[in-house]
This record gives C-alpha cells, sequence and structure tokens, in this order.
C-alpha cells in the first residue's frame, strides 16, 4: 500500500501531522483516505504515484490511512474508502470518492492548479 517513498511522491500523514502538511501547505494538496481492506485504494494509489510524478510541484499528493487515523476521518465525514480529498490554504475545494480512471483524476486535480 502507500508508501512514503521518493520513489512513489506518495507522503503519509496522520492525525498528528495533518495540519502541518496538509492545511499549512502553499499549495493545493490532495489527500487520499484509504484502508488496507479497500482492493479499489490499491489501485487509486498506482494512479495517484503516477499523477504526483506528473505534477511534479504543483500540486502535491499524500495519503491518510483511514483505520489508523480515525479522528482525521470523522472530522471530515470520510464514509467510504477510497476517498480523495483536494485542499487549497486549509479547506477542502473538491473531492472524488470511489476508484476513477487516470485521466479522469488528471483532470479532476489540474482544475486546482493556478494558472
Amino acid at each position: 500500500m502507500p508508501q512514503d517513498t521518493q520513489e512513489s511522491r506518495l507522503t503519509a500523514v496522520t492525525d498528528a501531522t495533518l495540519a502541518a502538511t496538509v492545511l499549512a501547505a502553499d499549495r493545493p494538496v490532495v489527500v487520499d483516505f484509504w484502508a488496507e481492506w479497500c482492493p479499489p485504494c490499491r489501485v487509486v494509489s498506482k494512479h495517484l504515484a503516477g499523477l504526483a510524478e506528473e505534477f511534479g510541484d504543483r500540486l502535491s499528493f499524500v495519503t491518510l490511512n483511514t483505520d489508523e487515523n480515525p479522528a482525521t476521518t470523522r472530522a471530515y465525514q470520510v464514509m467510504s474508502a477510497p476517498t480523495m480529498l483536494v485542499f487549497r490554504d486549509g479547506q477542502v475545494v473538491g473531492s472524488i470518492v470511489g476508484s476513477r480512471p487516470r485521466d479522469q483524476l488528471r483532470l479532476s486535480f489540474a482544475r486546482h492548479l493556478d494558472g
């Protein structure tokens, strides 16, 4: 599942690190809410790793394990995995629930970039 590696460009966040990593970020951040028991989450994770490479420094991608981080999961009312929330300036500005093709994810996330 999601790893915190330079290769994948997906950083794992937790209840304790979300504020510093996501809410205070100087660029849009996609948070992938996933769970070990969720087969579609594995597909989405691969798509996001590739998209992280494509978007480079214009958009950050992080993962949050819903089972290990219930406070954040509840706070953002995440009821299904996978769920991807897009944050900008500490606020949720977009969401995708469920697995989607990589091209559809790319288009959805590109809307949140400047210029």
